[in-house]
């Protein structure tokens, strides 16, 4: 099949969270299983500058900026898969990240922004840019790429569309004004359409108009159709529930391999775990902890925001920490007062707390391979990456029975120990006494070497990787309606 994948952010292009992960790893995986994917997203300058090779292929006039629009094409790095870049540069090429400026607060034209981004992955998958490929399937993924399936609808001849949701608490909500801009049809406008509480949302139009929607776990598909976490869009998605699926996201395995880590000076595995030792080791060393391989170490890497539960963190710490041999290291930005939070953290707690604040792939790597335990509470979690990447490198995790997490971390009660099936601890309501109970569980079991190490073993020898979940895409794409077909 021929497949283009649309989306905002790729490793290692440019990524700001787990859609880039997804988005660097599928299309890698589908590859492998022989099909003809190809990779789309606005060219940012880091995305032009990480491809070697680039050429432009075409040049097209989209709705949205009276500049053509040139597509580039270049190969996603260590890999064979083609990779378009929508090339504006009044509208990509800004210091910042895909979305926000440097000082943190989100690009005003973003509507603009992606507005034209859409009308560019339009005009290809319609083989109207000029480029010499046209696929059978779009496959966009979150708000940003929304537009691209309600204006493919319109369309008698055109490939079948995939919607996948990442995280439906990010929309896309702009002025309705922006409409008319974007020179948007206005039969999409409307309650059945684009209109959101008299916005125009972009992440309705792949949810109102694709004819598959996905999103990352099964457990999160049947979350988002509840009024607790459906944002606004739980009775748009109960309607569409037949074409609504949840695949779980997969893991690069290739990444994120403690027996192959370039980050790591001792390698380890499932059959040969003396290695931790020493990533413990290290990890002490970075972050300025005192070396002590019997302390125990919680980990924690993210985005340090309310949804990931790091204030029940904060709130949890300070009646474990006081005259315990244990060490918290942590490594994330995110909200001002949960960077500040944890900063105070540190200065009460100076030889037990590590922090870095903003995103560092070398720390990431050795929290999850040199924490003993890794804290994941999230308030709602569509999927996770971190959770699985901790259970492939023996530090099990704790976390909130919600969405990916729930599908992926089996508490380690007697039953599921005496199964063999129990990976990490789980608890259920947002509550610090509640995280706090579940981390001193972990502590409790982690003196028990023989039962500890059977929890390493049994998440180490679970298969996450891309695949399995390629498959399940594969699957999906199968089943599709012809092009042209009503969702």
């Amino acid at each position: 099949m021929n497949i283009l994948f649309a989306s905002s952010e790729a490793h290692p292009l440019i990524k700001t969270g787990g859609l880039g992960d997804v988005s660097g790893s599928l299309p890698p995986a589908l590859k492998r299983l022989q099909q003809d994917v190809r990779l789309i997203l606005p060219a940012y300058p880091a995305a032009k500058s990480a491809i070697r090779r680039l050429t432009r292929v075409a040049e097209i006039t989209v709705p949205g900026t009276r500049t053509p629009v040139a597509i580039l094409q270049g190969n996603l790095p260590g890999t064979r898969v083609p990779v378009y870049l929508v090339d504006s540069p009044t509208h990509f090429e800004r210091a910042g990240d895909p979305y926000r400026a440097t000082d943190g607060r989100d690009w005003q034209d973003n509507a603009l922004r992606f507005g034209v981004f859409n009308h560019a992955l339009v005009a290809l998958a319609l083989g109207r840019a000029g480029v010499d490929w046209q696929p059978d399937i779009l496959h966009c993924n979150d708000w940003q790429t929304g537009l691209a399936p309600a204006l493919l609808s319109r369309e008698a001849t055109r490939p079948a569309t995939v919607f996948t949701i990442h995280n439906l608490s990010y929309q896309g909500l702009f002025a309705p004004s922006y409409a008319q801009d974007l020179a948007l049809p206005g039969e999409l406008w409307g309650a059945g359409g684009l209109e959101f509480w008299g916005h125009l949302s972009f992440i309705k139009g792949g949810i109102a108009f694709a004819d598959r929607i996905t999103t990352v776990s099964p457990t999160y598909a049947r979350e988002i159709q509840t009024p607790a976490l459906g944002h606004g869009l739980d009775g748009l998605l109960r309607h569409r529930a037949g074409a609504l699926s949840g695949i779980l996201n997969g893991i690069d395995c290739t990444t994120w391999d403690p027996a192959r880590d370039p980050y790591l000076d001792q390698p380890y595995s499932a059959d040969a775990l003396d290695g931790k030792r020493a990533a413990k080791a290290a990890l002490q060393a970075h972050l300025g902890l005192p070396a002590d391989p019997e302390a125990v170490v919680l980990g924690h890497v993210g985005r340090l925001v309310e949804q990931k539960g790091v204030d029940l963190v904060l709130h949890a710490l300070p009646a474990i920490l006081p005259g315990r041999n244990v060490q918290f290291a942590v490594v994330g930005s995110g909200e001002r007062a949960l960077e500040e939070g944890l900063r105070q953290l540190a200065r009460t707690y100076p030889a037990q707390v590590g922090l870095h604040i903003g995103y560092s792939e070398q720390t990431a790597h050795l929290i999850e391979a040199g924490a003993d335990i890794f804290l994941m509470p999230s308030r709602f979690e569509p999927c996770g990456l971190n959770q699985m990447y901790s259970l492939r490198y023996g530090t099990p995790p704790v976390v909130r029975h919600t969405g990916g997490l729930a599908d992926t971390v089996v508490d380690a009660g007697p039953e599921a120990r005496a199964r063999g099936d129990a990976n990490g601890f789980v608890f259920g309501p947002a509550d610090p006494h509640q995280l706090g109970a579940t981390i001193e569980r972990a502590l409790t079991l982690y003196q028990d070497k023989e039962a500890w190490q059977g929890l390493q073993r049994r998440g180490m020898t679970q298969d996450f990787c891309w695949e399995h979940s390629a498959r399940q895409y594969l699957d999906l794409y199968a089943s599709l309606p012809q092009a042209g077909a009503e969702p």
